[in-house]
């Protein structure tokens, strides 16, 4: 490839300039003719999770012609239930891995960043994909030091597949990147911004399940860490990062009881429930519902902010929402240069009318 784009430059328009930018637009053509991706994905209840068809969208923005791997690990018939799903799931996936085994069965870095390595060096793929999740967070870095390659993190749009676009400076400003590193290039990407293929599946072209060998799994590698528990709360709402309707609480809230007022008016809109870092930190809610740049990403339908100054480590995680709407009592409050609707008033006021007139959701 690299005499490909050296022949290239030799048959530019005569000068360096022409014949570099011609050369780039061949080495781009051969790289998306090339492509082959592999698409970490993660799976819950027997389906492949939104934020992993997220990813598959961001392989197709890679290339047309891109063919597409899709890896699942885990274990019991879940795990094939969610193969079949995978299988169907896009029209680029040309096959699914699957790889069996307890060893998997929980998101740890350690036997998963071994598995990512030992399929990357039997398929020789030029891109590996993961959301930035915090499974992908986790995962990624490890598989990435034990291929010695360089990951990109939190990619918002593929320009061409080596250029991306990613943010800096808490979202504040967007970044060109170019990789420049060996096979494979890997990236984490924003679920929020590449959105899941509509088009429809036939029902013959459904891609072929394969299962890894996993002869390289030992008790040294999964020795180093282990599963302890998973704490859930039981709810009728959507998860955060996927709701199409957020409903966000701060500081100003002022205790855990008023919080619940939030999440009255949540139940009524068939919305999900977030906070600030400054709600966390205060102990009004568990961390899990932390929207921010050290929390959750969200990029809902409606956002609805009561009590939130608007700090920039809070908008990194929800200035890509369609319609922002912010409640605060500050007429200064940074949220309102950023909100598409804005409310000088008393939250509890607001949230009073609110629950009164919004009628319960059947």
């Amino acid at each position: 490839m690299a005499a490909m784009a050296a022949g290239a430059l030799r048959r530019g328009s005569g000068y360096a300039g022409g014949g570099f930018r011609c050369s780039s637009r061949l080495l781009a053509q051969s790289l998306r003719r090339f492509a082959s991706t592999l698409v970490v994905a993660e799976h819950e209840g027997g389906f492949v999770k939104p934020s992993s068809l997220s990813a598959l969208a961001a392989a197709e923005a890679i290339a047309k012609e891109n063919k597409i791997s899709v890896l699942l690990g885990g274990s019991g018939p879940a795990l094939h239930k969610a193969a079949d799903h995978a299988a169907s799931s896009h029209p680029l996936v040309s096959e699914v891995l699957i790889a069996d085994s307890e060893a998997l069965a929980h998101p740890l870095a350690e036997p998963w960043a071994e598995l990512l390595h030992s399929v990357q060096q039997k398929g020789g793929y030029s891109h590996v994909i993961a959301s930035s999740t915090s499974f992908g967070k986790n995962m990624l870095p490890r598989a990435a030091a034990l291929l010695d390659v360089s990951p990109v993190t939190d990619v918002t749009a593929i320009k061409e597949p080596r250029v991306f676009v990613r943010p800096i400076y808490a979202g504040n400003a967007l970044c060109t990147v170019k990789y420049t590193g060996e096979d494979p290039c890997m990236m984490s990407i924003r679920s929020t911004s590449f959105s899941p293929t509509a088009e429809a599946m036939s029902e013959t072209k459904v891609a072929p399940i394969t299962q890894v060998d996993l002869s390289f799994l030992s008790e040294g590698i999964t020795g180093k860490s282990t599963w302890v528990n998973l704490t859930s709360q039981d709810t009728e709402r959507p998860d955060l990062a996927n709701a199409r309707v957020v409903v966000t609480g701060g500081r100003g809230l002022k205790s855990a009881e008023n919080f619940k007022l939030l999440e009255q008016l949540a139940e009524k809109l068939g919305a999900a429930v977030g906070a600030t870092r400054a709600a966390v930190d205060a102990g009004y809610v568990p961390n899990d519902l932390q929207v921010g740049q050290t929390g959750k990403i969200v990029a809902p339908e409606l956002y609805m902010a009561f009590a939130v100054s608007g700090a920039i480590q809070h908008l990194a995680g929800m200035r890509d929402s369609k319609v922002i709407v912010a409640v605060n009592k500050d007429a200064d409050a940074p949220i309102f240069q950023v909100a598409d609707y804005g409310l000088v008033a008393d939250l509890f006021e607001v949230l009073d009318e609110l629950l009164k007139k919004i009628p319960d959701k059947k």
